[in-house]
């Protein structure tokens, strides 16, 4: 009866293999081979040299000889350095200034119980749906009034219009998922709102505030519209823009920079979501509960 026993359960793994080569490693390989492709494309197109780009008898997914001279064409033949400054400067401070106002209307939102509460949540959500291709037009004739045009603040204060709806929003799931009970039991204890949020809800919401930080931040990043729109000098143009009006020239692509630009430019936010991949996947987990 044991031997039988033992026989069942190797069919049942000899089944089950490749039932499970089917079902999860299959879709993951193409899943995986989708997803990295682009950056495998971006890096040997980076590394390749102009005669292997021209060619039409070479391989097109592998180098032969490679070169850096696309890399140094970049960094030292073209503001590259300074889009990058720019882009991380307006990103940073964008995103903080959000976060900040983010945590302030999603905690009224979700935690005061004022009337119309409810209301309020869905038009910050429905702001968040406009498209900037209609916003970018009022905001231009603002930044023109203000004398900001053709300057990093124009970036940084355009940038919280389209980040603070969608910050809030995710934030407001997140809030919801935290235990009223301790906001009340500290309530008694004589602890006020200020105190609440910074000493209970803030810690709590960790999780929140990372997933929340890292899709402003990424959002900022890639801003084309605006970044587009507000700036023309060449060394106050982000990363996004830089990359497409430096490199194009008419109808010539100057593919090798144009590619290192872009694979540069992906790393800085592919490091940040490796550092902080836990707490993303923990705080958009907690955002999504009602």
């Amino acid at each position: 009866m044991a031997k039988k026993q033992t026989d069942r359960d190797g069919m049942v793994y000899l089944v089950s293999l490749p039932r499970r080569a089917v079902t999860l490693y299959v879709p993951l390989g193409v899943f995986l081979f989708v997803l990295l492709f682009p950056f495998y494309w971006m890096a040997i197109t980076s590394f390749k040299p102009d005669s292997e780009l021209l060619s039409h008898t070479g391989n097109p997914f592998w180098v032969i000889q490679p070169t850096f001279a696309h890399f140094k064409k970049l960094l030292f033949g073209t503001p590259y350095p300074d889009w990058m400054l720019n882009t991380v400067i307006a990103s940073v401070v964008a995103t903080f200034v959000s976060l900040v106002a983010s945590v302030f209307a999603a905690y009224a939102i979700e935690r005061l119980r004022f009337q119309g509460a409810k209301q309020v949540g869905l038009a910050v959500f429905l702001a968040y749906l406009v498209p900037p291709s209609i916003l970018f037009i009022p905001l231009a004739a603002i930044v023109f009034k203000l004398g900001l045009f053709d300057t990093r603040w124009a970036l940084i204060l355009t940038y919280p219009t389209f980040l603070i709806p969608f910050c809030t929003w995710l934030l407001m799931g997140y809030f919801r998922s935290i235990p009223y009970e301790l906001e009340e039991c500290a309530l008694i204890d004589g602890a006020t709102r200020w105190q609440i949020l910074v000493k209970i809800i803030l810690p709590l919401a960790v999780p929140g505030l990372i997933s929340a930080g890292i899709f402003a931040f990424t959002l900022s990043w890639n801003e084309f519209i605006y970044a587009l729109t507000f700036v023309s000098s060449s060394e106050v143009k982000t990363v996004p823009v830089g990359v497409i009006t430096e490199l194009v020239e008419g109808d010539v692509y100057h593919w090798g920079a144009l590619m290192a630009g872009a694979l540069l430019g992906s790393l800085p936010v592919a490091i940040l979501y490796s550092f902080f991949v836990e707490h993303y996947v923990s705080g958009m987990t907690g955002a999504v509960k009602e």
